[in-house]
């Protein structure tokens, strides 16, 4: 995958969970699963082609760059606000929500840059956006998901 295209797809994605975590949504087992799996999926099958040219270092890097990333995930799932409603509970992003967004997409455009002038013949930190963001974007899923169960609300059945 080029670097626009996946630079493309990446703020395509933000833009609506984003998009939806500012306007409110409820939370269905489809909205906590679907993004997260297709992003993990998408990059655990680029990091498969070129898993066998990372180095050491680029493999810590990607290590130290996932549990920073999982770390504002779960942060931004706790920001949420959860309201319960007949349907079933309701998601809604606060400023504090907003601010995380602001810290992780800063957080990982400085990695991008960091792992480019580190490894600059690479092809490894671009393999790796899908996969990087679907841990946060899982991350924060899975935070929304234990917050429902912990105040007994059971899931929409779906979007409405």
């Amino acid at each position: 995958m080029s670097a626009l295209i996946g630079i493309l797809i990446g703020v395509l994605v933000l833009v609506r969970v984003i998009g939806r975590q500012v306007t409110g949504s409820l939370v269905t087992p489809k909205s906590l699963a679907l993004m997260p799996a297709v992003l993990l999926g998408v990059g655990l099958l680029s990091l498969a082609s070129v898993i066998h040219t990372a180095t050491p270092g680029e493999l810590g890097f990607l290590a130290l760059e996932s549990v920073v990333l999982i770390a504002l995930g779960l942060a931004r799932g706790a920001s949420i606000r959860l309201t319960p409603t007949d349907a079933g509970p309701f998601q809604k992003g606060t400023a504090a929500t907003l601010v995380l967004w602001l810290v992780t997409i800063a957080f990982r455009v400085g990695t991008t840059f960091a792992a480019a002038a580190l490894w600059p013949h690479n092809t490894f930190g671009q393999a790796s956006i899908a996969l990087t963001v679907g841990l946060t974007i899982g991350a924060q899923s899975a935070m929304v998901y234990r917050r429902a169960l912990a105040m007994n609300l059971p899931l929409a059945a779906q979007r409405a």
